[in-house]
């Protein structure tokens, strides 16, 4: 997948995901409208360059503001102003074929864990339980729907997690090998997500495949 590509069906199935309004499409990439403490507004860049950067940089100010850019930080670090900062954790864009006829199947959870899924709003969601009933792992991955928000043939996992008191007990492939069946069964063909250092190693164990870095800045308080 190219840049543009996968990045117009990350941000529309990331939009469903989050209840976040419909995706603007500008001349640098798209921005969203996220609205929640700490993640005001998102601008996201697939081929981002040196005047589009320091353009955004100096004229958004709302704290709380972020640009996710397809490149890797050590290109894009430079053309930062003043008022931005770097999260710790890098990011990577991934995809991954999805089939349908031969989904793998999601391997069984561990002695007492439960497994809960669920359906909404043109999202699957999935949580694992630990014995004790605290939560342990979670998922959620946007169904492929026409439409405004439709990301088409794609269909973008979101919100992976597993519990630290739970990590390295197989809950996070049993949470992706779950939505990507329910993804494959829905009729989507492609996987996106944007992955983190630690979820880099889940997925490309599990058959995703690495698009590229993606470099987060949020726009701090003055």
């Amino acid at each position: 997948m190219d840049s543009s590509t996968i990045t117009a069906a990350w941000v529309a199935g990331w939009a469903v995901s989050r209840s976040a309004s419909a995706p603007v499409v500008e001349p640098w990439g798209y921005r969203i409208d996220v609205g929640l403490p700490g993640h005001v507004l998102r601008h996201i860049l697939p081929e981002p360059d040196e005047p589009s950067v320091r353009k955004l940089c100096e004229t958004v100010t709302e704290p709380g503001a972020w640009l996710k850019l397809l490149a890797p930080p050590e290109t894009v670090a430079g053309w930062l102003t003043p008022g931005w900062t770097v999260p710790d954790d890098p990011g990577y864009m991934m995809f991954h074929a999805l089939t349908r006829s031969v989904p793998p199947a999601p391997p069984a959870p561990p002695r007492g864990y439960t497994v809960a899924t669920e359906a909404r709003d043109d999202v699957f969601h999935v949580r694992v339980t630990a014995p004790d009933g605290a939560p342990a792992a979670r998922g959620q991955i946007s169904a492929p729907a026409d439409g405004a928000h439709g990301t088409g043939a794609t269909a973008v996992v979101d919100q992976v997690e597993t519990w630290e008191d739970h990590r390295r007990r197989g809950l996070g492939s049993l949470v992706m090998r779950t939505l990507e069946k329910a993804a494959a069964d829905a009729g989507a063909t492609t996987g996106v997500l944007a992955g983190t250092r630690d979820g880099l190693r889940l997925y490309t164990s599990l058959g995703w495949q690495l698009q590229g870095p993606l470099t987060s800045f949020v726009r701090q308080a003055d």
